[in-house]
């Protein structure tokens, strides 16, 4: 009787998944700032000298920086893709590039292909149209050509029309 089961989500499965990983997260977060602050509740209040009024602080002996946190990025990758089109092979014994057309027509399409997607399968979960209040990629894309054909037929008619009016005139 397994034709009248519904069958499982696979996107509302990892949004459970999800959610269930953030509350466990939370609630290390949670844990951790009352564990933080009862730790600061035992350090000694320092009078400050500085703010007016004589408010007190908790001593800290590691000044809190607001500066941003950078990630590395893999420089690597980047260096070979740019190094594998530029060997001795590509140079004559003079050091002057040779004209390779091969190698200008893979650079011309690697450089209109842009660069490739970061997550693959939410580009094909967008092309497909299987996210629910996203329209398929392929609606979209027949939209915007019979979009492009009624403006170049609309432009078509008003080039015509400027026409008969100039050569209906001599």
């Amino acid at each position: 009787m397994g034709l009248l089961k519904k069958k499982n989500d696979p996107i509302s499965d990892r949004t459970r998944a999800l959610g269930a990983e953030i509350a466990a997260l939370e609630a290390e977060i949670k844990q951790l700032t009352t564990k933080n602050e009862a730790q600061a509740a035992a350090q000694p209040r320092v009078r400050s000298t500085a703010v007016p009024g004589g408010h007190t602080k908790p001593a800290s002996h590691s000044p809190v920086s607001s500066e941003p946190i950078f990630e590395p990025l893999d420089r690597l990758r980047r260096q070979s893709a740019t190094e594998a089109e530029t060997t001795s092979a590509h140079f004559n014994e003079l050091g002057v590039r040779k004209y390779d057309l091969l190698g200008a027509w893979k650079r011309l399409q690697n450089h209109l292909r842009g660069t490739s997607a970061a997550n693959p399968k939410l580009v094909s979960y967008l092309a497909a149209g299987s996210i629910k209040g996203l329209r398929p990629l392929r609606y979209e894309k027949r939209v915007a050509r019979n979009r492009f054909i009624a403006l170049s037929i609309f432009f078509l008619f008003v080039l015509w029309g400027i026409l008969a009016l100039i050569f209906s005139h001599r």
